[in-house]
């Protein structure tokens, strides 16, 4: 990118997100090695694919869990938010299925794992919640309103959470969307620069005039189908699990729905809102969107989509041993944005408060 101050934002954004560079996968014998002398726990370790930390599976004889070993540039303090905002929903709203944290023998959230090259690595032990996420599964419009719900309780239950890293720089965070215009110069296709500048634009006149009197909290951030377990035969009880709160930040309420409408655009490609509509009539069951904010829903959405589809070559190039990940989670991106730009937005808005109404 260029030295501009909007270049020298992105990447200080970037920078405090941890996409900016990449290390060598944690030794696996070393993570065992720290699970049973903090832990107690042995068993079989299995690598799996993740964004940016090192994940495991590890089965023991008598359960699994899921081992996180936090990248080494990530702040302390931000893995702390994220561990603390399980653990206040564990409390405050136990009903919920936020996966649980295990504690060490010594009753702590977490260990720290000294590098010799001066950097730290936070080791943390969760519950495995086995099952299907949604993102392997086909729901339908009702199991879509469950899973809105579901994220609606989630947000209705974490009002009150505070943290002193809550205010943390994050690249997806929405409300910073605007200020990465500079992405478009990485995206090769005409086309796709052409569809990026139109969502851009359609931001910058609907939402970036309201930034500052949004209703905000602490949100999830990364409701997306990818870390939501369910039951795909179950309708009452389709979520049975919400994971990974890697992207907990205090934002607009209306960028949490936002994600997981912006995954699910363009799986009807002949009514592209159609699967976003529904996940977000669920959520308004549970929270209500404020009426003068609803029509900076579809954006927000639009916005999140075209914000991972920019970031996913850009990225794919520094981190090349997560290209496969990146790229299986973002390969239709360009359609569905694509799609989602040929519905008339205020048909979209209509949509929306049709769902509010019917649920007020």
């Amino acid at each position: 990118m260029n030295t501009s101050p909007a270049a020298d934002f992105a990447r200080r954004l970037f920078e405090e997100s941890g996409l900016t560079s990449s290390h060598e996968p944690i030794d696996v014998v070393l993570v065992s090695i720290f699970l049973e002398r903090h832990y107690a726990l042995n068993g079989r370790l299995g690598r799996l694919a993740t964004e940016k930390d090192d994940t495991f599976r590890l089965r023991t004889d008598t359960s699994d869990h899921l081992v996180k070993v936090s990248p080494p540039d990530e702040a302390e303090a931000v893995v702390d938010l994220q561990t603390a905002a399980m653990r206040f929903l564990a409390s405050a709203a136990p009903q919920l299925p936020v996966q649980r944290v295990k504690p060490t023998v010594d009753g702590e959230d977490s260990v720290a794992i000294r590098l010799n090259d001066g950097r730290t690595r936070i080791l943390r032990v969760f519950e495995f919640v086995a099952g299907p996420v949604m993102a392997q599964t086909s729901p339908d419009a009702e199991q879509l309103a469950k899973a809105g719900e579901m994220l609606g309780r989630v947000d209705e239950a974490l009002k009150p959470f505070t943290h002193p890293a809550d205010r943390r720089g994050l690249v997806w965070d929405i409300r910073h969307f605007h200020r990465l215009t500079g992405l478009v110069d990485y995206t090769p296709s005409p086309e796709h620069r052409r569809m990026a500048e139109t969502v851009f634009r359609r931001f910058d006149e609907t939402v970036v005039p309201r930034l500052g009197d949004l209703e905000t909290q602490v949100i999830h951030g990364d409701f997306s189908p990818y870390n939501v377990v369910v039951d795909p035969k179950s309708d009452d009880h389709f979520v049975t699990g919400v994971i990974d709160f890697g992207d907990t930040v205090r934002s607009a309420v209306i960028f949490d729905p936002a994600v997981p409408m912006a995954n699910l655009l363009g799986r009807a490609p002949d009514d592209p809102w159609r699967d976003a509509c529904a996940f977000a009539a669920g959520y308004q069951r549970q929270r209500p969107v404020r009426a003068p904010e609803l029509p900076l829903l579809p954006v927000a959405a639009l916005a999140r989509l075209t914000l991972r589809a920019l970031l996913t070559n850009w990225r794919a190039e520094r981190a090349p041993e997560r290209r496969d990940y990146l790229l299986a989670h973002a390969k239709d991106d360009w359609t569905n944005i694509e799609l989602a730009l040929g519905s008339s937005p205020d048909d979209v808005i209509a949509r929306l408060r049709e769902s509010r109404i019917g649920h007020a």
